[in-house]
């Protein structure tokens, strides 16, 4: 009767095999910070509920020490298995007393929560009673304690005692007092029911039976002991550990999330792992996003919207990120929108790299397209010529499309451009952008008739900033694992020359006065760039996109103001028509006015004028009043792949731009990322999608060329 058990105890000891300390993955809890490492933004919670791993240092010896009064006393000395402890939970059935505890070791706890499961059978009992030993022989008892205390659920959805910490106390562990400590520990036996919310008087009896224990064990002081209050807990209702993100934060979350993916980055390390992911998101900038949103939409209509994107052009961080107020909705800063007049400046950029000074004449009357389609201006403004930098100023539309006819490729280098500087070449719903259907795209490009997100608008608008040179837009700027160890982290040394920088910079140069034109001039005088925008609806003489895109060298912001299903008309507060010298203009100025101050006021490099075209080719004044019949741009040759970064147009060899050193442009020393952030989330039933416009209709975008 001795011999068989024994034998089989012994054959089942030799067979089974214990996994090392720390083979065993424990599902628990990543946390989203932002920059700063410690504001929480969000947490990726798995399925089995909320943990947090710490180490055993982390974990104060008094809460140790209550845990082993609560759960087994003779923890440091048993060999995986208690007699007494057996003995106590029979007499404890026999008479009634719940208190008086179970008869699993701690070791055998952990044994049951991680390798054999709860199954209520004398094989699983068995199982358990050969591992813990085993364990016990093959593990340190300090690591058994630590993976227990990781592990065990305390009521909540808190499992492992850092969570319950939170849970009940809104605190780490490595704060909790010994009576604190005690309550946690006095929850184990039952954690739902004992929880004081639901049963004071009992989780009160439980919690004196374990500082009684920690008595009779002398870890605590019988004078101290007598002194101690039952500590009181947070309320229940006030915590959640499924929260995931809250308001703004739920888009963070999003973009971080696909980020990962991109980086490497599995669904099995961010379930398991802990990971603590530290974003670009700055605090400062991240609430002046948040605030200048409300303020300036309160006054608007009730389906107002609005999205915001700062990025700091000589990192591609993303600083700030405002795409609505509902976690689960849709992201407008990550929204397909039109960009309306904003999308001048890939024009007048890609006319620089041609050889077209800013200085350049270009007639602002009307101009006759294919159809006898007439484009004006907004109101009829306009007449005779200025200069395109007047032009972008005054965001007249005839100039432009007269400056895009001039250049080598038309429609297709104003496209390419974009797309150089940063535009997405898909999104969901548009396989491929700025396109007609795969062809040379129609001549409303660069009045902003086709899609793009405010997430490319600040990318695109970094990279002028930043002279040219692209660093990859992102949100992930470092992740590690709970124990310290370094999974990814972003290379700031990584970047592409996506223009030529005297071209850059004299494109910003044109961009500096419309800021104080458009009411927007930055506090205390700060140097800026901008350029508004808006979208009509249709052919209601009404808005529905409106923008303000722009930098300092700092920071670079796009903003969008629209209505919730973007197929509406938006107002202003008097109930007039919104222009993208409204509300746009007024968050994109108090966003950099609160992000910026304290800071150093920095001007943007004065460019040498563009001169390596002028002797050799005639711009601007062939193209004068009256309207002439159109000539179409000339096709476009064959593209380049989307995956591959488009080649701007070099400026004759004869008369070469000024450059910087080579020194400035270094060469990638590795592949680089993802060119695009990640794809917008697929629209909400209640969120159509915005059609593409044809070119038969460009009187909804013509007439207004969104620059007042």
């Amino acid at each position: 009767m001795i011999a068989i058990p024994l034998g089989a105890f012994g054959y089942a000891y030799v067979k089974v095999d214990v996994p090392e300390p720390g083979e065993l993955q424990t599902a628990q809890v990543s946390t989203i910070y932002a920059s700063d490492s410690a504001t929480e933004l969000a947490r990726l919670v798995p399925p089995e509920g909320n943990r947090r791993q710490v180490t055993l240092d982390a974990i104060p010896t008094h809460v140790q020490d209550a845990v082993l009064a609560a759960e087994d006393r003779e923890f440091w000395t048993n060999q995986g298995f208690s007699f007494t402890g057996f003995t106590r939970a029979v007499i404890g059935q026999l008479t009634g007393n719940s208190s008086a505890g179970g008869g699993s070791t701690i070791t055998q706890q952990y044994v049951k929560n991680a390798l054999v499961g709860n199954e209520h059978s004398y094989v699983r009992k068995a199982r358990e009673l050969v591992y813990s030993v085993k364990m016990t022989n093959e593990w340190s008892k300090e690591e058994i304690l630590q993976a227990y205390l990781n592990t065990v659920y305390f009521g909540r959805n808190a499992y492992g005692i850092e969570a319950a910490s939170h849970a009940y106390y809104n605190k780490p562990a490595n704060e909790l007092s010994v009576e604190e400590g005690a309550l946690l520990a006095a929850l184990i036996q039952l954690p739902s029911q004992l929880d004081p919310w639901s049963d004071r008087e009992g989780a009160e009896t439980r919690w004196n039976y374990v500082l009684d224990g920690m008595v009779d064990m002398k870890v605590l002081e019988e004078g101290q002991r007598a002194g101690m209050a039952f500590p009181e807990t947070r309320d229940p209702a006030e915590y959640s550990a499924y929260t995931e993100a809250s308001g703004p934060n739920g888009m963070i979350k999003n973009q971080v999330i696909r980020e990962l993916e991109l980086i490497g980055i599995t669904e099995e390390d961010v379930t398991n792992r802990g990971l603590q992911i530290t974003t670009t998101i700055d605090n400062t900038v991240q609430q002046a996003a948040i605030e200048a949103s409300h303020d300036n939409l309160s006054p608007l209509q009730e389906d107002a919207r609005a999205a915001v994107v700062a990025i700091e052009p000589g990192t591609g961080a993303v600083r700030g990120y405002y795409g609505g107020d509902d976690a689960s909705g849709w992201d407008y800063a990550d929204a397909a929108l039109q960009t309306g007049s904003t999308f001048k400046i890939f024009g007048l950029a890609a006319a620089l790299q041609q050889g077209i000074p800013l200085d350049t004449y270009y007639s602002s009357d009307p101009v006759t397209l294919p159809g006898d389609i007439e484009v004006t201006n907004h109101n009829n403004t306009g007449g005779g010529s200025q200069p395109i930098s007047e032009a972008l100023k005054r965001s007249f539309n005839t100039s432009f499309i007269r400056l895009q006819d001039d250049l080598t490729n038309g429609t297709q280098d104003t496209a390419d451009m974009a797309h150089a500087l940063g535009i997405a070449r898909e999104l969901p719903g548009i396989p491929e952008t700025l396109t007609e259907n795969g062809e040379q795209p129609y001549e409303g490009i660069v009045l902003g008739q086709y899609q793009s997100r405010a997430i490319d608008m600040a990318t695109a608008v970094a990279t002028l900033t930043n002279h040219g040179v692209w660093h990859p837009t992102h949100f992930v700027e470092k992740v590690e694992t709970v124990d310290g160890e370094v999974l990814y982290q972003f290379d700031p040394g990584y970047s592409e020359r996506r223009v030529n920088s005297q071209v850059a910079d004299a494109t910003i140069n044109a961009m500096e006065p419309i800021a104080a034109y458009s009411n927007g001039a930055l506090a205390g005088g700060r140097y800026s760039a901008a350029k508004t925008g808006t979208a009509q609806l249709g052919d209601t003489g009404l808005n529905k996109d409106t923008w303000m895109v722009g930098s300092t060298p700092q920071l670079a912001v796009a903003v969008w103001v629209g209505t919730a299903d973007n197929t509406t008309a938006i107002f202003n507060e008097w109930g007039g028509n919104m222009y993208g010298s409204g509300a746009p203009t007024k968050i994109w100025k108090s966003v950099l006015d609160r992000s910026l101050e304290g800071q150093e006021f920095m001007s943007f490099p004065d460019a040498p004028p563009v001169t390596w075209g002028a002797s050799s080719m005639s711009f601007g004044g062939g193209y004068v009043p009256p309207a002439t019949t159109y000539a179409p741009a000339p096709t476009a040759p064959a593209r380049q792949s989307s995956s591959a970064a488009p080649a701007p147009v070099e400026p004759p060899a004869e008369e070469p731009p000024a450059e910087e050193p080579p020194a400035e442009e270094p060469a990638p020393t590795e592949e680089p990322p993802a060119e695009e952030p990640a794809p917008a989330p697929e629209p909400v039933p209640e969120v159509p999608e915005v059609p593409d416009i044809q070119i038969p209709d460009l009187d909804l975008l013509i007439p207004n060329g969104g620059g007042l």
